[in-house]
């Protein structure tokens, strides 16, 4: 089995789930369990943050002219429903059913195309960051699923890979970075070679920022998926048990 994730980076108006998120930014959501089908996607997503920051991500979801996940760049004419199922002060649990149109295309849609069926997907929505997680057999053409998706986002997001290696599963050495994309080694190096593990630390992201020119908010969104890598890396090396970070992934019929 084979491990492929990469994120898109949603551009302001493009995206209302992002737009919220973004104005937002102490609210996270994950995925609970997602699955698709050549015409059908469902799935259900728990969002954590502040009141507000629920109730305006509540409404990207029941508000929006069309389906989140959708890629089409103006409404496509499919059928949408969106339900609450939870929501308290702190958490947000909601179940999406989208029936496409002949026009309409979505990432798991493009997946199967070109990756086959038997996927798994795992998602996180950080502000304009949509990070998705696909575990396939290997078998599919990786190459023709990046071109097209690609082209279906167009200019609405920029698309980052990621990792793409072997699905975690045998222990191995805790300090490899070999899975990392080379902006998030590249952005480790830099932190450590300038000091921020340091402690006191040495410069804070903002200046680490400004030193590799990128976003503040990019730097910050690399690190994290770093240390998240290296710390999963060591934990699975020791043989520790305890579950995955950020909720469990469910097949796609």
């Amino acid at each position: 089995m084979r491990e492929l994730a990469f994120a898109l980076e949603y551009e302001p108006g493009c995206n209302r789930v992002a737009d919220a998120l973004a104005e937002h930014p102490d609210a996270r959501i994950r995925s609970l369990s997602l699955h698709a089908t050549d015409d059908r996607l469902w799935r259900v997503d728990h969002a954590t943050g502040s009141p507000e920051a629920l109730d305006a991500t509540a409404a990207a979801f029941l508000d929006a002219d069309y389906y989140a996940d959708c890629l089409a760049t103006e409404d496509c004419g499919a059928t949408q429903t969106t339900e609450v199922l939870e929501h308290t002060d702190d958490a947000l649990v909601l179940y999406s059913r989208w029936e496409r149109s002949p026009t309409c295309i979505s990432v798991p849609h493009i997946a199967r195309t070109h990756l086959g069926d038997g996927l798994l997907f795992e998602t996180r929505h950080e502000g304009r960051h949509y990070t998705w997680r696909i575990i396939h057999s290997g078998s599919g053409d990786v190459t023709a699923f990046f071109e097209d998706l690609e082209a279906a986002v167009g200019d609405c997001a920029q698309l980052e890979m990621l990792r793409t290696a072997e699905a975690p599963g045998a222990a191995g050495d805790p300090g490899d970075t070999s899975g990392l994309a080379p902006e998030q080694e590249a952005a480790l190096r830099a932190a450590v070679e300038h000091g921020y593990y340091e402690s006191p630390r040495a410069v804070d992201v903002g200046e680490l920022a400004e030193h590799l020119d990128v976003p503040r908010s990019t730097l910050a969104y690399r690190l994290r998926r770093a240390e998240q890598y290296l710390a999963r890396r060591y934990v699975g090396g020791s043989q520790l048990p305890g579950p995955r970070s950020g909720g469990g992934l469910e097949y796609s019929n």
